[in-house]
């Protein structure tokens, strides 16, 4: 409890990984609706638009969640190297 309260064990790179699968869930949910929603009905130009928004949510959410954890391992690099 200690660690928690002082600051000295992160609580937030446990959390990234769900926010990772939210996000990608997300991504593909949104692919999806526009892949077949709308007025319009389903056309080729609306699938690849939709293929296009879930392959690039997903590789987005990727990219930004491994740049969080590149933070917090740059913490814990420094914070072994301070108690040496």
């Amino acid at each position: 409890m200690k660690d928690l309260l002082y600051f000295d064990n992160m609580l937030t790179p446990k959390l990234i990984t769900f926010v990772y699968w939210v996000m990608l869930f997300g991504s593909f949910v949104g692919g999806l609706g526009t892949m077949f929603g709308g007025f319009e009905g389903f056309t080729i130009g609306k699938f690849f638009l939709g293929m296009l928004y879930a392959l690039g949510g997903a590789l987005a959410s990727r990219i930004w969640c491994e740049l969080l954890i590149v933070l917090f391992k740059m913490n814990e690099a420094l914070q072994a190297l301070r108690q040496k």
